[in-house]
């Protein structure tokens, strides 16, 4: 039987093939035809190829769908992954677009400015809400201040923009966020840093004025004190503050290492827009911090003032540390001063001298310069006050010091829990908070149904004196006091006032 001649070859590529047989082992029965296997070749290979690629696009692409409808992606090894190529895919795509004018300028006409003060949260301030800048969302790192950061990821690499400079409605003032290369028609580029401030209250009082600038201490500490602000712009209730008191700016100087620079917009074409090249924004003082980074903000504070004003230790002639107990009496005039303040003065001085080594100091607050203040109260181990803008300075003295403080009668009752604001910053600097003494004796209120007229009438009004609490009230903390120096000099633990401030400086 002749042999039937096989194709040498198959060319699976051929759309038009003859079929193919093979022979059986059996001569005896018909040959049957059966399908021969292709042979492997490269372009099997690259269709294997192609649709394993298709498959993982699909994936891609389904995983992207998923994570587009989450607000967090899925901590998941895949879901981790797919976020990130998602984020590389179209971040690049972006920044390919932004090269395209078209697209810039859509960008650029898309930018939609909204009232810094927001009515709808007007009467809700108090309850965690914000009427500034109130669609965006704040951020915390590792238990320091809640802040707004432009750009960064929060705001998809955008740029803060401000526009509008009315100091009486801060529903005429407006922020957006802008795309750096697609920022608002006629606008002002400001480069570094910016610190946008809100405040509640004024800029004006030294308390007031420094809950908002204590949070910008904090982010500048944790940011390594890397760079100081350019600029300031400060807010109160969205309207443009365009200067502060002069205790501020020197607290400013001497922790940022200049004076603050505060910006008007007087020099930007009204209306016209100011983007800021790097801006922080802090709303809410030191609300949402932990213990830990605030007492590490006042001791930059105290570090940085002592330096700036040259503090330095008292030492006697052989050049050694003069151990003392510094009492220190800082008086008011006017409004919550002493009713008698001679005899306030002599009992504190009886209890004094009952004491080794204690020295007292009268002072009125009024009297002394930025670093006076910072002079006297560097050496204060106990300060007793009046309530009032002058025990700001408290975060001045060496941590564990103790303060007391004197109220005028009809506080306790009607002034809220505002009266308690300098109990919290002893608290927050770590300072001793000895107790409070409200005066009992006074003229009644013709009003006792309306508490504000009533605090309004008492907000002011000198304060009395009782001897004999007084008396045993400084005895007992100047006694504790004693005893806490004896064991710090025992134990060698007393802090060092001369040593460098943080952040190396």
């Amino acid at each position: 039987m002749a042999r039937a001649s096989l194709p040498d070859q198959v060319d699976v590529r051929t759309t038009s093939l003859p079929p193919i047989y093979t022979r059986t082992n059996s001569s005896k029965s018909n040959p049957q035809p059966r399908p021969a296997a292709i042979p492997f070749s490269i372009c099997t290979a690259r269709l294997f190829i192609y649709v394993v690629t298709a498959c993982v696009l699909l994936l891609i692409l389904s995983q992207i769908s998923l994570l587009q409808s989450q607000p967090t992606p899925s901590p998941l090894w895949p879901l981790s992954l797919v976020h990130r190529w998602r984020k590389i895919i179209l971040n690049t795509t972006f920044d390919a677009a932004l090269h395209d004018t078209a697209v810039v300028e859509r960008l650029r006409d898309a930018v939609t400015f909204l009232p810094l003060k927001d009515r709808r949260f007007a009467d809700r301030s108090t309850e965690g809400h914000t009427w500034f800048m109130s669609s965006l969302n704040e951020t915390s790192i590792g238990g320091g201040p809640r802040h707004l950061h432009f750009p960064s990821d929060s705001s998809k690499g955008r740029v803060l923009c401000l526009k509008g400079r009315d100091v009486h409605d801060g529903s005429w003032n407006y922020y957006a966020l802008a795309w750096p290369q697609a920022l608002p028609r006629d606008a002002t580029f400001m480069s570094g840093l910016t610190f946008v401030s809100y405040n509640h209250y004024d800029y004006d009082n030294i308390w007031h004025g420094l809950l908002p600038v204590f949070p910008f201490v904090a982010w500048y500490r944790g940011d390594g004190c890397r760079r100081p602000p350019e600029r300031w712009v400060l807010y109160h209730w969205g309207e443009l503050r365009l200067e502060m008191a002069p205790w501020l700016s020197k607290l400013i100087e001497a922790t940022f290492g200049k004076p603050p620079s505060i910006e008007m917009f007087d020099k930007i074409k009204e209306d016209s827009p100011v983007c800021f090249e790097n801006a922080v924004v802090t709303r809410h003082n030191e609300g949402g911090m932990s213990k830990e980074r605030t007492i590490e903000a006042y001791e930059l504070l105290r570090c940085s003032v002592r330096r700036y004003c040259n503090f330095s230790l008292e030492v006697d002639g052989d050049g050694n540390k003069v151990n003392r107990i510094h009492l220190t009496l800082l008086m008011r005039r006017g409004g919550r001063s002493f009713r008698n303040e001679s005899a306030v003065v002599g009992i504190f001085r009886r209890e004094c001298n009952k004491v080794e080594r204690c020295q007292l100091t009268v002072a009125h607050s009024d009297d002394l310069s930025f670093c006076d203040q910072v002079n006297l109260l560097s050496t204060t181990d106990v300060l007793a006050t009046p309530h009032g803008a002058q025990l700001t300075n408290l975060f001045m003295m060496d941590r564990n010091s103790s303060v007391m403080e004197f109220y005028p009668k009809g506080w306790l009752r009607y002034a809220g829990v505002g009266q308690y604001v300098y109990q919290w910053l002893s608290s927050w600097s770590g300072m001793r908070h000895q107790g409070a003494w409200w005066d009992p004796i006074s003229e009644e209120c013709p009003y006792p149904e309306d508490a504000a007229k009533c605090f309004e009438i008492y907000k002011n009004g000198q304060i009395g004196h009782n001897e004999t609490h007084f008396s045993e009230w400084a005895g007992n903390v100047l006694g504790e006091v004693k005893l806490r120096k004896i064991a710090e000099a025992v134990s060698g633990k007393k802090p060092d006032p001369t040593r460098p401030c943080a952040c190396g400086r």
